[in-house]
């Protein structure tokens, strides 16, 4: 029996994750959660490195993968120790404990470890964060690869999938400004049209990291980084006006062409996926057949408040 923990089974990508490795029959998976624990997973705070170490100890996986994060770059840039908590030092941690037991780990990285001048990015290139994320993330990578030596860092750019709330994703999270300009009484709402991002499927990420695991339990772990993306570049105002038109709503969007976030952003992080498709490893859903199904799964009603 091939065992598998999934560290942070209840956010976005971690969902994802369980929902592809439990279709394997012969696989045993554990699945922890901190904010949002439910009937079938652990309670496992991973800023608590003595839990960690009990709890792999006790569970003894073959294989662990890290889900848990603070990916919020706002949230990071104002609470870089709360980002240095969960992106690097517990990463070290479950990594350690990983290594004493013998278990490959994947730990989920972000393309925001590039500043996004030099597209497309290979897994060898040169980071160059340009915030508090990107920073704590790329901090992240050096504490799993310096840890152990039977890891693995996964670089995924922005990413989206079933949700249980529109803020979940950057993507859907633009929903209820989409739908108040589609409002009677609605302003036109403007969407960036100066970052270019490459939207993600997370079941498309699951099936990857499941590839990857099946590697792993044939005895050819990969290690070092790999990175995985869309193909599909679009800006935030591309992907408003395909949720509009996913949405049926006549909204009123204006683009952006020049970047307002407080926080800086890169322009673009496109990420190559060459080492993983070199191994047969891949599958990519297109966001027009995607995100139909997203929104069928957390339907609009008009509520947007969810």
């Amino acid at each position: 029996m091939f065992k598998v923990a999934v560290i942070g089974a209840s956010g976005l990508l971690g969902r994802a994750v369980v929902d592809e490795l439990v279709r394997q029959q012969t696989w045993d998976v554990v699945a922890t959660a901190f904010s949002r624990p439910g009937p079938n997973t652990v309670a496992l705070d991973v800023r608590d490195t003595r839990a960690i170490g009990q709890f792999v100890e006790r569970e003894a996986p073959d294989a662990l993968v890290i889900a848990a994060a603070e990916r919020r770059p706002d949230v990071c840039e104002r609470h870089p120790e709360l980002a240095r908590a969960l992106n690097v030092d517990a990463v070290r941690a479950i990594a350690a404990a990983a290594h004493r037991s013998g278990a490959w780990t994947l730990s989920i990285s972000t393309d925001y470890v590039f500043d996004g001048t030099h597209p497309p990015y290979r897994h060898d290139s040169a980071p160059a964060p340009l915030n508090a994320y990107g920073r704590s993330k790329l901090e992240g990578e050096h504490a799993l690869t310096e840890t152990t030596d039977l890891g693995c860092v996964l670089r995924l750019p922005l990413l989206y999938g079933p949700i249980v709330s529109w803020a979940e994703s950057a993507v859907t999270s633009l929903v209820p400004a989409i739908a108040a300009a589609a409002s009677a009484q609605g302003e036109a709402a403007a969407m960036d049209a100066w970052a270019i991002r490459y939207p993600t499927f997370t079941p498309d990420v699951a099936y990857v990291i499941r590839q990857m695991l099946e590697r792993h339990a044939e005895g050819n772990a990969i290690r070092g980084i790999v990175q995985w993306s869309g193909d599909e570049p679009m800006t935030k105002y591309e992907i408003a006006l395909r949720l509009a038109h996913a949405l049926q709503l006549d909204a009123r969007l204006t683009p952006q062409h020049t970047p307002t976030d407080t926080t800086p952003r890169p322009h673009n992080c496109h990420l190559a996926s060459d080492r993983l498709e070199q191994l047969g490893i891949g599958r990519r859903t297109p966001f027009e057949t995607a995100i139909p199904q997203v929104l069928a799964a957390f339907p609009w009603r008009g509520d947007t408040a969810a």
